[in-house]
């Protein structure tokens, strides 16, 4: 049987009800425990240094989490790549390229291309031989391993953790029966956690969350709580022109989304006050055809938009200006950080400051 993405994600959530996606949902938890089993043996081989852990020749930050796509990795990415940039270092950002095809980007390297166009990508799946070659032949002095968490055959100077405020906990289960990619006791590896989305939750609420982490994780080394949000700055189109968050107030809009979480995007467009005449969900890292195209703009008509607004991460993929007449754009999303931001720029700053030192020394080795 074949779900699609939200049709799963009603099963793991246990909004669909009846007989039948209950014992879907027990058959779920029965592979969810085989899974979790295999991770929990992994990370206690790297615990146990059974498995190598390889150094990379100049510092790595990692920027992860423990739940399924759609924390909001990318935002915080550019935000440190951006950082590191504004004080004349030589950054990399290092990725796995999952969906990625035929040596081209996947949607998350090419959106960072969009929004940082002087700093390299390198998709590898072997991170080191990734962070040497950025080394090498981007004469790199740092990287930012994007979605790096369970990537454990690297050494890091630096773990981040996002946290997405409207599902922290992947709906409490392991993958397949939840969203949880391991034991949320994995956050433990992380020295900062980021609490994106903070301002879907009120402040009660986000307090639960810290204080839930730092249970499960009595023993981890996280030192920092940081709280952000994912804000909007303008609409942007494929030819790059930009236009005021207004239009969402003064035209009728149809919106759509194939990320990790695409309840979030529709949340920005309701926040905007958006005139919302339709809304479409495709699965994340959905690679968009020509009938996708042709559909959409049959519905975007159908349902009487006069403009059609996607996440940067789709507009990427579909590389276009209008659906049929109806002109496409995407909302750009910068992060602002609440609370904690001290905190993130402390424990980044021993790293830049080795960053800094890298162009003196033929090779950077992480200490143990």
């Amino acid at each position: 049987m074949r779900l699609d993405a939200e049709t799963f994600r009603s099963l793991v959530d246990g909004s669909w009800k009846g007989l039948f996606p209950a014992l879907l949902r027990g058959v779920l938890s029965l592979l969810s425990l085989v899974y979790g089993t295999v991770m929990h043996l992994r990370n206690s081989a790297y615990d146990r240094r059974w498995l190598r852990v390889g150094t990379a020749p100049i510092p790595v930050i990692s920027v992860g989490n423990v739940t399924l796509g759609g924390t909001g990795k990318t935002p915080l990415v550019a935000w440190i790549a951006s950082r590191a940039r504004a004080r004349g270092l030589r950054v990399a950002i290092v990725s796995r390229g999952f969906g990625a095809s035929h040596g081209a980007p996947n949607d998350e390297a090419a959106e960072l291309q969009l929004l940082l166009p002087d700093v390299p990508h390198v998709i590898n799946s072997d991170r080191v031989a990734g962070a040497t070659m950025a080394a090498e032949e981007f004469a790199s002095q740092l990287v930012i391993l994007d979605d790096g968490l369970q990537h454990r055959a690297i050494a890091r100077n630096l773990n981040l953790l996002v946290i997405d405020a409207t599902n922290p906990d992947g709906y409490g289960w392991i993958f397949p029966r939840g969203f949880l990619r391991e034991s949320i006791r994995g956050a433990s590896r992380a020295q900062v956690w980021i609490l994106s989305r903070a301002n879907s939750i009120d402040s009660e609420k986000r307090k639960r969350i810290q204080n839930h982490f730092f249970m499960a994780c009595p023993t981890g080394s996280c030192s920092a709580w940081v709280e952000a949000i994912h804000a909007p700055v303008s609409l942007r189109s494929w030819q790059g022109t930009s236009e005021s968050l207004g239009v969402l107030r003064r035209e009728k809009i149809a919106g759509f989304a194939g990320i990790g979480n695409p309840q979030a995007f529709r949340m920005t467009l309701e926040n905007e006050g958006a005139q919302l005449v339709g809304f479409r969900i495709f699965p994340d890292h959905h690679a968009f055809s020509a009938d996708d195209i042709s559909s959409l703009t049959s519905w975007a008509v159908a349902c009487g938009a006069s403009r059609v607004i996607c996440t940067l991460k789709d507009l990427v993929k579909i590389k276009a200006v209008r659906l049929g007449t109806i002109p496409l754009f995407a909302i750009e999303i910068r992060l602002e950080i609440l609370a904690g931001e001290s905190l993130l720029d402390a424990a980044l700053e021993p790293v830049l400051q080795l960053a800094a030192a890298v162009e003196s020394e033929a090779l950077f080795t992480v200490p143990e």
